[in-house]
């Protein structure tokens, strides 16, 4: 496409028509720099755009100027200009379209953008926010309200424009990054966030949301703990967990505090106590030697339940986070009890060193639990918490080479001898683990904890 005299025509990428038709931004500028409008697949040119005349004056108004000069257009078979309103803004009908598409998205888009869906759509129909701002217990409605407030005096024709926008990005995405996994190599049950396989004597759970860093929803909880229980009654010698992508896992998500029940926070919390105490007796009990083939970073919960592990192997780019006391929480996984007992203590030394007194012995445990500390993966080895750390170019390769020759071995001989090896602990770590869940409970339902996912989501949410 070209035009004369003046405009330039750019092809570029899909416009905020809805998806109706493939769409390309015009710059015009002739006089009125900065104009934009898209030109979409139609059934032809109006008759004015072939005209010669000399563009009018700017004062006449953009909108107007391009309608009343067309300059020369080079014919595109069935091209018709789309003129969406001013600067193009999507119109009422785009905006209603887009509140309906919302609803087909065949991927959840996470808690962020849901809040910049829910401020974009509020601000659309109702201008700036005008409501109270919800107490600070109210986190659900104070994110949302932050979301809302955030966007200030922005007007509702761009607000529109931005969320019909938005939602087309959404719709995109949503189409081009669906993964169709063979249902011969899925064991039910599961869902789409999980993939277990049975190979080579190998059951493999592999954390299955790359985009959103494998973080956990309650849904993969239920799933993962069903994937535990037919792992370990199948013919494989031993069972691995995994992650797809570049993380490992990166801890909760954080729709999981978000969901509220009908009887607000206080079943939430009583509910979710129950899901993590079972959850982790899952691992307690598990028969079969259990291996953490750690693939990238790896957060909270992820990293909590190593210690339940046999076997844990990590490429050198993991890195490994507990970020308790930043959350308003504690730890979990009955690492109280296993990240103090893999790691020994450790001297930390403050201040002059020759002053007396200066040294102080704090376990190293404390430092990851209690104050947050991320530890990289020759770190977590030196401690004890990673059995081997391999090259990230050669992790997959080296990691598999190996439990494939482990999966050999005869099966209920590596049970026994788990067993002989676990079983002295095991009523200690149930304990422990109900203890720590009962722990948790109460801090979910603390203001630390909500006011630390309220900032976290109202970062978020920011546009």
């Amino acid at each position: 496409v070209s035009a004369e005299p003046g405009p330039k025509v750019a092809l570029g990428r899909r416009c905020a028509c809805g998806g109706r038709a493939v769409c390309y931004r015009i710059s015009v500028a002739a006089g009125f720099a900065g104009f934009q409008q898209s030109v979409t697949s139609g059934s032809g040119l109006p008759s004015w755009v072939s005209s010669r005349a000399s563009p009018p004056a700017p004062a006449a108004g953009l909108r107007d100027a391009l309608l009343n000069w067309g300059g020369r257009v080079t014919r595109f078979p069935a091209l018709q200009l789309h003129l969406c309103g001013p600067a193009m803004r999507a119109s009422q009908k785009d905006f209603e379209n887009a509140t309906n598409q919302v609803k087909l998205l065949k991927k959840d888009p996470g808690n962020e953008v849901k809040l910049k869906l829910y401020a974009l759509y509020k601000q659309a129909t109702e201008g700036p926010c005008n409501v109270p701002k919800p107490g600070v217990l109210d986190f659900i409605n104070k994110a949302k309200w932050d979301a809302w407030n955030a966007l200030g005096s922005l007007p509702k024709e761009t607000a529109r424009h931005n969320y019909v926008d938005l939602v087309s990005s959404l719709s995109a995405s949503s189409e081009s990054s669906i993964q169709v996994t063979p249902a011969a190599d899925r064991k039910q049950p599961g869902s789409d966030a999980l993939v277990v396989t049975s190979q080579d004597g190998i059951t493999t759970i592999t954390l299955n949301r790359p985009d959103k860093k494998n973080a956990l929803t309650t849904q993969m909880y239920h799933d993962i703990m069903l994937a535990l229980e037919a792992a370990s009654k199948d013919d494989s010698a031993i069972t691995v967990l995994t992650g797809n992508g570049d993380y490992y896992c990166s801890g909760n998500d954080l729709t999981n505090f978000t969901d509220i029940p009908p009887g607000g926070v206080e079943e939430k919390a009583r509910s979710g106590a129950v899901l993590l105490r079972d959850f982790v007796d899952r691992f307690i009990d598990f028969p079969k030697p259990l291996v953490a083939v750690v693939n990238g970073p790896a957060v909270g919960i992820s990293v909590t339940i190593l210690g339940l592990f046999d076997i844990v192997y990590a490429t050198d780019r993991a890195t490994f986070h507990t970020p308790f006391s930043h959350l308003g929480q504690s730890p979990e996984g009955c690492s109280s009890y296993t990240f103090p007992k893999i790691m020994g203590p450790s001297k930390v030394i403050f201040g002059n060193l020759k002053m007396k007194g200066n040294v102080i012995s704090i376990p190293k445990a404390t430092e990851m639990l209690v104050f947050g500390k991320k530890l990289t993966a020759r770190e977590a080895c030196t401690q004890g918490l990673v059995t081997e750390v391999f090259p990230d170019s050669t992790f997959q390769k080296e990691v598999w080479v190996r439990l494939k020759a482990y999966s050999k071995l005869p099966p209920n001989a590596m049970r026994i001898s788990k067993q002989v090896i676990r079983n002295t602990e095991k009523e200690k770590l149930h304990a422990i683990n109900a203890e720590e869940s009962n722990i948790l409970r109460e801090r979910w339902l603390s203001d630390e904890c909500m006011n630390a996912v309220v900032s976290f989501l109202s970062k978020k949410a920011k546009l």
